[in-house]
């Protein structure tokens, strides 16, 4: 809707459907001005490539980093379950699938003041401090003695890792509209890539340390999958950039100032903090809730698999040591189906389309699962639901962030 000033457009969350006819408006009229400049500036196609390809080298192997070790500590509690967790702690299957839901519980509570307040902590503090603490909390799991205390301990992680959760909501500050999904995909594969990973490190743990220094196995994998993060929390302290006007180093000055052009297309304003009154409009915003639907249905399918997975595939009639190894196809399963259908969905720009469609594999997958007693078809099957139950998030969050114009309304 066009205001009185002729060059100014303002832009509601549920408006926006051209990217290409709209500009965020903003009370800076510097800010403005460069936005304007930006739309219709010609950009050396040299210089476009290499600023593309530096950030694919630089920021984003940081952020799908943070990504990796948020879901090693997320889903270490299905590979622990069966690697002595359980027994130990004198777990009921109620128990466990408590400590499970309590991590859920805690990021929900959590994502929402953690995504609002990434530009007031800046992302590289916020992102580093969470990596510090959920690393901190997963190596002491080794002292719970029972269930009450991995309750407790859960929680906190779930808490932790909630502020990392606005990665994928980070890249819109680098990447436009035709690269964003693709690129966003490659940080939410890590969740898959992962939950591989996992697998093996558990898999080796089991194999070689279960009973080493008196401890069984499960306390092995939540100190070893505790430090390493701990560690890196470091390299994203002091290498991840806050936003495009903070990039410090690995850019010359023409390229930091495409990356600002590059955010301009891409309707970043220059908010400097949150403002609530768009808070409110986004949540009387039934759009708003239909992503929340669709991202609540994800979410739990995920978790659900990923915590359970390791149990699952031993359900089958595998040994606990191979289920382990297994999880590491069932996972890899789930990263080709992110990349598949995020850049289906750069191509196609048929968005929803795009994410609807992901879903038919999951429903065929698990009607297999009900009705099919065989254990290689049921191992099959549960491989055709990872590949389609783990885009749907990367896709809808993709989506939501390229509908809502701005910091505080994405």
């Amino acid at each position: 809707m066009a205001s009185k000033n002729p060059d100014m457009i303002e832009v509601n969350p549920v408006d926006y459907r051209d990217p290409a006819a709209l500009l965020p408006t903003t009370s800076d009229s510097s800010q403005d001005s460069m936005t304007k400049e930006a739309e219709h500036e010609e950009v050396d196609p040299k210089l476009a490539r290499r600023v593309k390809w530096k950030l694919d080298l630089f920021i984003l192997p940081l952020m799908a980093s943070v990504y990796f070790f948020a879901t090693m500590g997320k889903s270490d509690l299905g590979n622990a379950k069966i690697a002595g967790l359980t027994e130990e702690l004198a777990l009921s299957p109620g128990d466990y699938s408590n400590a499970a839901t309590v991590f859920l519980v805690a990021t929900i509570v959590f994502q929402l003041p953690g995504t609002l307040l990434i530009k007031k902590i800046h992302p590289n503090r916020q992102f580093a401090g969470a990596m510090l603490t959920w690393g901190f909390l997963t190596a002491m799991t080794v002292l719970a003695k029972n269930g009450g205390q991995l309750l407790a301990i859960r929680f906190l992680i779930g808490g932790a890792e909630a502020f990392v959760q606005g990665g994928v909501f980070y890249l819109s500050f680098w990447y436009q509209y035709s690269e964003y999904a693709t690129r966003g995909a490659i940080v939410a594969s890590m969740s898959t890539i992962a939950g591989a990973f996992n697998g093996l490190i558990a898999y080796a743990i089991v194999k070689d340390l279960d009973g080493a220094n008196g401890w069984r196995a499960w306390r092995w994998i939540f100190l070893i999958e505790g430090i390493v993060p701990i560690a890196f929390s470091f390299v994203v302290l002091f290498l991840l950039p806050s936003s495009p006007r903070e990039v410090t180093w690995g850019f010359t000055e023409a390229e930091k100032q495409h990356i600002i052009q590059r955010a301009a297309r891409a309707h970043n304003t220059s908010e400097p903090r949150v403002e609530l009154k768009q808070i409110w409009k986004v949540m009387l915003d039934l759009h708003f809730w239909l992503f929340i639907l669709v991202s609540c249905g994800g979410a739990f399918c995920q978790s659900s698999l990923s915590n359970f997975l390791p149990d699952i595939i031993a359900g089958f009639g595998y040994s606990d040591v191979n289920a382990q190894l297994f999880t590491t196809i069932v996972y890899v399963c789930g990263c080709v189906g992110i990349l598949f259908f995020s850049r289906l969905a750069d191509k196609t720009n048929a968005r929803g389309i795009i994410l609807a469609s992901s879903t038919v594999g999951a429903v065929i997958g698990y009607a297999v699962l009900i009705w099919v007693h065989n254990r290689d078809v049921r191992f099959a099957a549960t491989c055709l639901v990872a590949f389609s139950v783990y885009p749907n998030t990367v896709l809808q969050v993709t989506w939501a962030a390229m509908s809502f114009v701005g910091y505080t309304r994405r």
